[in-house]
């Protein structure tokens, strides 16, 4: 097997319930959480923040 072409360095912490704050090596920081239909569902009372397959889907799309 050969060495990773990349390797991506990161670090997510919780700041309180669902609301995580990710931190990528090159400084820039984002929040994630939930909204919309999963908060209903759950019966989640927080802030609306993406949820991180919406980071995913943005990236792909974008």
């Amino acid at each position: 097997m050969t060495d990773p072409f990349y390797v991506s360095r990161c670090t997510v912490r919780k700041v309180r319930g669902v609301h995580r704050r990710a931190r990528l090596a090159t400084g820039h920081e984002f929040d994630m959480g939930v909204h919309g239909p999963i908060k209903e569902h759950y019966g989640i009372d927080a802030e609306d923040l993406p949820l991180p397959v919406d980071f995913l889907v943005a990236t792909a799309g974008g």
